[in-house]
């Protein structure tokens, strides 16, 4: 119990808050590196599930695409993209940004075909049979139905990429990573216990904020059951 107490008493001391090093520093590298990665991961699977949930195809791909990215195990990522990405600036930044990137996909690709598939059919059908577009059928009924369940993929794909998104350190870019991996190379254990606690701290975080989207979100069901047969 001491070692924990002493990482708690180092993250608590206004010392290791400041400079390149400092908890400020790596924190906010680390919400930069998982804020960027989920929203590329969003720009790119979210029209994909969308297009995928609405009109039944590609269901077979999308699923194949969603097992792959499950299955691909982000270290090996990293070790495959950064000698490629050597020349590019911030070293180890882009090598993390892919491999976190293609960690965050098949959730919210996933929650999202799923979510809009599953719209009742007569819900779906009222709303064609007003002369809706198809446009507009995804977009005022479809999607505020999905919203919770695509909310939901994004907080799963957001508090992975914060717990894996450590692994930026092993290749030279910062986050909370750095302390574990310092840690473990000065054979000091609180520091890799600090690092472990912020971890752990930001996913509960990032976890919390985005269950109150989740449940933000939920109300939208009755607007757009509403808005099929007004």
């Amino acid at each position: 119990m001491q070692p924990f107490a002493r990482a708690v008493a180092w993250i608590l001391s206004p010392a290791h808050w400041w400079g390149p090093d400092g908890v400020l520093t790596h924190t906010a590298e680390h919400v930069e590196i998982t804020a960027l990665s989920v929203a590329v991961a969003l720009a790119i699977a979210l029209p994909a599930g969308l297009y995928v949930g609405h009109t039944r195809r590609g269901e077979k791909a999308a699923v194949w695409t969603a097992n792959l990215g499950r299955a691909l195990p982000a270290f090996g990522i990293l070790g495959i993209v950064f000698p490629f990405t050597l020349s590019l600036p911030g070293f180890g930044f882009y090598p993390t940004l892919i491999a976190m990137v293609l960690l965050a996909i098949p959730p919210i690709l996933t929650n999202t075909y799923v979510g809009v598939r599953s719209v009742e059919a007569d819900t779906v059908e009222a709303a064609r049979g007003m002369g809706m577009s198809e446009v507009q059928l995804l977009r005022r009924i479809e999607l505020p139905l999905a919203a919770p369940v695509i909310v939901a993929g994004i907080r799963t794909s957001a508090v992975a990429v914060v717990a894996t998104a450590t692994l930026a350190a092993v290749f030279g870019w910062g986050g909370y990573g750095r302390y574990i991996f310092d840690g473990f190379y000065q054979n000091d254990t609180v520091k890799i216990l600090v690092g472990a606690i912020l971890v752990a701290a930001l996913a509960v975080v990032t976890e919390l904020v985005l269950a109150v989207a989740e449940h933000l979100v939920r109300p939208a069901r009755g607007a757009a059951a509403a808005g099929a047969t007004a």
